[in-house]
């Protein structure tokens, strides 16, 4: 081999090495990639406000390592109360659901559903973290990796036609339910509650299939809600009529297989705080949504509070009943109920 050919092949190899380190590097700078599937249109304030940045921030976090993709509005298949055993079974990796959309399986998180329980969706949504640690993280939700837990803000009623005014207006009233808990308190409340995902009130609406729904404010901007009824109704007071409950919810297995580092960005990225902070920014967007209700012209009413003790006095029976259940269950309900508001009281101060 003459001086001039060891030097080609000197060069040649040097550069197949170059390469073999750079396509290395590219490979190590994302290490894995991961599958968000969550129920409402990209443009919702939880997608856009919740979901996206918490994305950012475990990308960033891990140097790019972590890329996650986000497929709105049930994109890559089935129905949102799939969601949960889609992350259960590896179909995704992460789902954000409401455990409600499987009625009875997720007992002890319908605590924080109960009615007039919720008075704050930030101090809530603290106090709905702290409970899953302590009570549901490996009975409920074993076999799932829970990265937060939180609830929205104050939920009210939403109709066509004439508003509702009091406890007698809500008779036979058609209105959207999205949990168990909540069917059980409008059919109590004498509505024909009709259990359906966010994502199907419009049509719903529109073809008289219902006569309202009951959603916080800030979802209905992306529903085109105030386009769709005619009157809002509020409770006056500081306890919500009624709170859904959320997860964010990760596979196991996908999770377990992560390197330490990596599972490391997930966890700091999740848990109390970040909880917190859903709940809060979904609050948040309330104001905003009800503004555009406003403007729009239609009614919106506000049942003072001799009326909300009305309300609340018939709603009882629900809690006792959920009591009555959880105790059936071998759990002791009425010590998950006092535990859950001395957590959101603690979280409130």
């Amino acid at each position: 081999m003459t001086r001039t050919t060891r030097i080609r092949s000197m060069l040649a190899g040097g550069l197949v090495a170059c390469s073999a380190l750079l396509s290395a590097g590219i490979a190590s700078a994302q290490e894995v990639t991961l599958r968000l599937h969550q129920f409402l249109p990209e443009q919702a304030n939880v997608p856009a406000y919740v979901l996206k940045p918490w994305i950012e921030r475990v990308q960033e976090a891990s140097d790019g390592r972590i890329a996650i993709e986000m497929y709105s509005a049930m994109a890559l298949g089935g129905t949102p109360p799939q969601l949960i055993d889609q992350a259960r079974d590896g179909v995704v990796d992460i789902v954000w659901t409401l455990p409600g959309s499987t009625p009875g399986r997720f007992p002890q998180a319908e605590v924080f559903e109960l009615p007039f329980f919720s008075s704050d969706a930030e101090a809530t949504s603290r106090a709905y973290w702290q409970l899953f640690e302590e009570n549901m993280q490996d009975t409920d939700f074993a076999g799932i990796k829970i990265l937060g837990t939180w609830v929205h803000g104050p939920g009210l009623v939403h109709v066509k036609g004439d508003g509702v005014r009091s406890l007698e207006d809500m008779a036979d009233l058609k209105l959207r339910a999205p949990t168990r808990m909540i069917t059980q308190l409008l059919e109590q409340m004498g509505a024909a509650p009709i259990g359906m995902p966010v994502p199907a009130i419009p049509e719903s609406l529109s073809k008289g299939v219902i006569d309202g729904a009951v959603v916080p404010w800030e979802v209905t901007p992306s529903l085109r809600l105030s386009e769709l009824v005619d009157s809002h109704t509020e409770f006056a007071g500081t306890q919500a009529f009624y709170v859904a409950t959320f997860v964010l919810a990760m596979n196991q297995a996908k999770y377990d297989s992560l390197p330490d580092d990596l599972k490391a960005v997930i966890d700091e990225n999740s848990g109390l705080e970040f909880s917190a902070l859903a709940g809060k920014t979904m609050q948040e967007y309330d104001a905003p949504a009800r503004a555009i209700a406003e403007e729009a012209g239609n009614e919106i009413i506000v049942l003072d509070e001799a009326e909300v003790a009305r309300w609340v006095e018939a709603s009882q029976p629900v809690v006792d009943s959920w009591i009555a259940e959880m105790d059936g269950r071998g759990l002791d309900g009425q010590a998950i109920v006092d535990r859950a508001r001395t957590l959101i009281e603690e979280a409130t101060q």
